[in-house]
């Protein structure tokens, strides 16, 4: 079918890409305007943009959709034959003005499974609260944050090893995957109300969460180092350094909360509230992302 798409960063482009491989005709893309990033702070384009650079596809990078002039775009795309608009993180509120374009209506792609973690970072949350479980729903969009009626999920296993970025990766895939499944059914899809309980909502990440609080138990540091892995990366004092925290585990131990307990090739084990932490992927401010045994060789540890 002819659609409206609606993304911004991979998760978004991946679900574009299955869209596109699966024969959907897109003759509009939103995304959130090109920003500036990386050390030089050069403006870059979304990952949205550039596929749909590369394949041809319109684009309409408004800041805000407050403003109904910025909706002119969409309004020609429905009234082409574009019948649904698919949302996959775009970033920006759809006002019901908007959401009333569509013939089919807007349907988004969210990654969790709802209600739980509702707003804007799902994958993180998940990940810092020890879910067992995640996964991806596909639901009809209305007013409210992530509220709208269920037409399809399907759940994953959080590994314990998954860090945000591997298993946003697995998501995105998954979450192109269903929303091909979706479309293709859309005629025989029964929305299904969310239920009232287990209401949960994923806050947006912020930087300052990324400084660890050693007095916390060891488990709940390493459910951290992994949900704020790649962003915006777990950052403690270390021997009364800065330092950044990639990866690590809990582990068997006890001391004053930040004091270090072993440093080798294994590990840099410092203690916690509850347990200890045994670091094994570091890096200094400024300087590369370091296995712990690279990382002692230029800056070594001792016991306290």
């Amino acid at each position: 079918m002819r659609l409206i798409f609606a993304g911004t960063p991979e998760f978004a482009a991946t679900a574009l890409a299955a869209l596109l491989a699966a024969g959907h005709e897109v003759p509009l893309a939103l995304t959130q305007p090109d920003r500036p990033a990386g050390r030089g702070m050069a403006m870059q384009a979304s990952a949205v943009k550039q596929l749909a650079m590369a394949h041809g596809i319109p684009l309409h990078q408004p800041e805000r959709l407050k403003d109904p002039a910025t909706h002119e775009p969409i309004r020609a795309a429905c009234a082409a034959g574009a019948e649904v608009m698919v949302v996959a993180a775009y970033g920006l509120i759809l006002p019901q003005a908007v959401l009333d374009l569509p013939r089919r209506g807007c349907i988004n792609i969210h990654a969790s499974l709802l209600p739980r973690w509702r707003g804007a970072a799902p994958i993180h949350r998940a990940i810092e609260a020890g879910d067992a479980q995640t996964g991806v729903t596909i639901m009809r969009m209305e007013a409210g944050l992530d509220t709208g009626p269920m037409l399809l999920a399907e759940a994953i296993d959080i590994e314990a090893r998954d860090t945000t970025g591997s298993l946003h990766d697995r998501l995105a895939v998954l979450g192109g995957r269903l929303i091909v499944t979706a479309l293709a059914g859309i005629d025989g899809l029964a929305p299904m109300p969310q239920p009232e309980a287990g209401v949960t909502y994923a806050n947006k990440i912020a930087k300052t969460e990324a400084q660890l609080d050693w007095a916390l138990p060891a488990t709940v540091l390493a459910r951290k180092l992994r949900a704020f892995n790649p962003f915006p990366g777990a950052s403690a004092t270390l021997a009364g350094e800065p330092v950044k925290l990639w990866q690590g585990h809990a582990v068997a131990g006890s001391g004053r909360p930040g004091h270090i307990l072993a440093a080798d090739g294994d590990g840099i084990v410092v203690a916690c509230g509850e347990g200890a932490l045994c670091l094994t992927e570091l890096q200094k401010p400024g300087g590369r992302r370091l296995a712990s045994a690279d990382y002692l060789r230029g800056s070594p540890l001792k016991p306290d």
